[in-house]
């Protein structure tokens, strides 16, 4: 059963595609070769050609706070995700000059902020850090009314460009 697309996911798709600027962005990555290899997932993976850059996104939007059992679970599973990227990356996408492997999540408690902190070479796109993004995000969409085929950053853009009374159309 394959799962859908979430809405977080489809958050920092719209981020890399708008803001870094990334030429392709796909969703539920899935190594090739079947198996117990092939069940595994990356959230989002996208592509800066111009910049020869790879971002691989592990994207976790628990609105409540990121917790699986016990801050020891949560870690070891962030951590795990976070090989499977490094691996994807060596095996997959050797031709990309750069690799940015990513970890988003909007609510994370301080406690476990520094412990995911311990995880060298994961760039955390957490609280405020994902504030920041999805603000920045929000921002562009009022600047812009093409469709780039993402349907979160399509909301911000509707939301951004509608008219408060009907005056406002003739303009």
């Amino acid at each position: 059963m394959a799962i859908g697309t979430e809405m977080g996911e489809y958050l920092v798709g719209a981020y890399l595609r708008v803001v870094e600027e990334c030429d392709f962005v796909d969703y539920n990555v899935h190594p090739p070769g079947g198996g117990q290899r092939g069940l595994e997932e990356l959230d989002v993976v996208a592509f800066n050609f111009e910049k020869r850059t790879a971002f691989l996104c592990e994207v976790t939007t628990h609105i409540r706070g990121l917790l699986y059992k016990d801050y020891d679970t949560t870690v070891k599973r962030i951590s795990d995700k976070f090989k499977r990227q490094q691996t994807y990356a060596q095996d997959r996408l050797a031709f990309m000059r750069k690799h940015r492997f990513m970890f988003w999540s909007p609510v994370v408690s301080s406690g476990l902020v520094e412990r995911l902190k311990r995880i060298r070479g994961l760039e955390l796109v957490i609280n405020e850090d994902y504030t920041k993004c999805i603000s920045e995000l929000q921002e562009s969409a009022k600047l812009y009314s093409h469709d780039v085929g993402n349907p979160a950053y399509r909301v911000f853009q509707i939301l951004a460009h509608m008219k408060k009374d009907a005056s406002e159309i003739a303009k």
